[in-house]
């Protein structure tokens, strides 16, 4: 792939019509990306891709601070893990000059090597430009010029306590450790929280210079220690656009719901379906209420087959802040559906109703236009779908 490549649409779709208003659905695979374009009624549909055809693509987002700029975390089979930056929704892209990379380590010792961009996250309002990046291995970086350039977060990468925590290359995920989660305080931009797979859920009041860990409450797999945060594996948190004070966590041990100032997490999965339980990888909470979020549950059993329970899927929700969940699925296959949803692979818009969308390990990417009481497909025959963004275009 060049480094200013130029990528054109493969497939066609009815086009959607012009409005003030449109949306945009940022499909990542493990073959690619894939951009649909719709108007404000979620009715008309067009595709832009495939993007990087053939590269793993782990996460691609829109920045909300001007609605048209896209950041790719890609890695490629010649240049490596990288990020790539389009101003123009696609059309042409270009690789950062400078990608996320650990300091080269003093001779004689072993260095880190990060292996792949995993989580991109715009900052602050107030400060465009601003961009987050999570690595495997575990690692921390921003960029102050648009993804241009990155440099890493030593308060965290090199911080020896948290190295211990981070483990080895090899251990977390089947597909190695991960940073993710970056969440930014929408009140305080020098307010961050992360999440470590393995390592637990943390804070930093100082953009990064220190952090602290908020794990407690948070359970971990039986005979393991749940005072040492390397045992800790949270999956996917979310911070409540509405209410900053309110986060939603789900964990490889259940879901969870913290109320700051608290710093002790409640699990709130306890209430789901116990034939169902609370498993899973993606969290997604309302725009603008912070008792209502939902879930994609996954069969949590002994030999964890990572796919939907019983082989048919559902969204479950919750009203009320996790006192009782709702389950989902119509629209969705009854049986024989062995597929799932990864932790970056389930989005909502901020429309009203909300819209709800799910990218699937088969390929699939299925979309509620009223908060998940109907779903339909928005496409298929996809490579294994790593994430799913959803975005407002500007005008």
């Amino acid at each position: 792939m060049a480094r200013n490549s130029r990528s054109t649409a493969r497939a066609k779709a009815p086009a959607a019509p012009r409005s003030k208003v449109r949306l945009a659905v940022l499909v990542a695979t493990r073959k690619g990306a894939w951009i649909y374009l719709g108007d404000a009624g979620r009715k008309a549909w067009r595709v832009s891709g495939p993007h990087f055809l053939g590269h793993i693509v782990s996460h691609l987002v829109l920045d909300p601070r001007d609605g048209r700029t896209l950041l790719a975390a890609a890695k490629t089979g010649h240049l490596g893990p990288t990020v790539f930056r389009s101003s123009d929704l696609g059309r042409t892209w270009k690789e950062a000059a400078r990608p996320p990379a650990f300091p080269k380590a003093p001779e004689g010792e072993k260095g880190r090597v990060v292996d792949h961009t995993f989580w991109l996250t715009p900052g602050h309002a107030s400060e465009p430009g601003t961009w987050y990046a999570g690595t495997s291995p575990q690692g921390l970086f921003r960029s102050e010029d648009g993804g241009e350039t990155w440099e890493p977060i030593g308060g965290l990468n090199d911080d020896p306590e948290y190295r211990k925590r981070m483990g080895g290359e090899q251990d977390g995920t089947p597909d190695g450790p991960k940073l993710h989660s970056v969440l930014v305080d929408p009140r305080d931009a020098a307010h961050l929280y992360v999440g470590m797979s393995s390592g637990g859920f943390h804070e930093s009041r100082d953009r990064g210079k220190t952090w602290t860990p908020l794990s407690q409450g948070l359970e971990v797999v039986g005979g393991f220690d749940a005072k040492n945060l390397a045992f800790h594996d949270p999956h996917c948190a979310r911070i409540c656009p509405s209410n900053p004070d309110r986060l939603y966590q789900q964990n490889h041990c259940g879901i969870y719901r913290l109320d700051r100032p608290s710093t002790s997490w409640t699990r709130i999965g306890k209430s789901m379906p116990k034939r169902v339980g609370d498993v899973g990888f993606p969290m997604v909470v309302h725009p603008r209420n912070a008792n209502v979020a939902w879930v994609f549950p996954m069969d949590g059993t002994t030999v964890w087959p990572r796919t939907s329970p019983d082989g048919a899927p559902a969204a479950y929700t919750t009203r009320n802040g996790g006192k009782t969940w709702q389950r989902l699925d119509v629209g969705l296959p009854k049986s024989q559906a062995w597929w799932t949803v990864k932790r970056q692979a389930m989005a909502a818009d901020a429309r009203a109703p909300v819209g709800l969308y799910l990218g699937t390990t088969s390929g699939e990417v299925w979309m509620s236009r009223d908060e998940g009481a109907r779903f339909s497909l928005l496409a298929r025959n996809l490579p294994e779908i790593y994430a799913v963004e959803v975005a407002e275009l500007s005008s």
